[in-house]
């Protein structure tokens, strides 16, 4: 699974004209869901989005302090297949996404496991499969990236660099 992280000042999501979600201050969220994903990558990604410190400190003395959940700030997750396209040659190749049928319901799952671990009322979400219109105020600009098929890589390099550590003491 595939995140992109906005910090935003606000951000709306727009379909056939009608603004469907929008948000104030707080993180707007591009999932791209691949066809390999399962629950751990979901549970990876709402830990980590949740957690992000992407906020400076209430006095404003540390600029990277505060997560969404700290502020009670909003969140608005939008799905986004385009992901995990790729380009072949000039056209654009998005195999590697999980199909609509299964992605719609596991994209659902994600939206409520971060309702149910944060505040359900700041979680916001466009609309599975639509044409959507993204506006947006990126505060900083601050964008990060997630990918959960990073994770175990992450964590044996940390286990690597902890070992190398340890073996360098004795």
């Amino acid at each position: 699974m595939r995140a992109v992280v906005q910090r935003v000042v606000s951000a709306s999501v727009e379909v056939e004209g009608c603004v469907v979600s929008e948000i104030g201050m707080g993180l707007l969220v591009f999932i791209g869901v691949h066809g390999s994903d399962t629950e751990s990558d979901a549970n990876y990604i709402c830990r980590k989005v949740l957690n992000m410190r992407l906020f400076p400190s209430e006095k404003g003395d540390k600029a990277w302090d505060q997560n969404v959940m700290q502020n009670n700030f909003d969140v608005l997750l939008v799905s986004q297949f385009t992901l995990h396209g790729f380009l072949k040659g000039n056209k654009p190749d998005f195999h590697l996404a999980m199909p609509p049928q299964k992605a719609k319901p596991f994209y659902a799952s994600l939206v409520d496991k971060f309702r149910k671990v944060y505040i359900a009322d700041n979680i916001k979400d466009g609309v599975f499969g639509a044409v959507m219109k993204v506006q947006l105020v990126n505060d900083g600009p601050v964008t990060m990236h997630l990918d959960s098929s990073k994770q175990s890589k992450n964590m044996c390099e940390t286990s690597k660099m902890k070992n190398n550590e340890l073996d360098e003491e004795q």
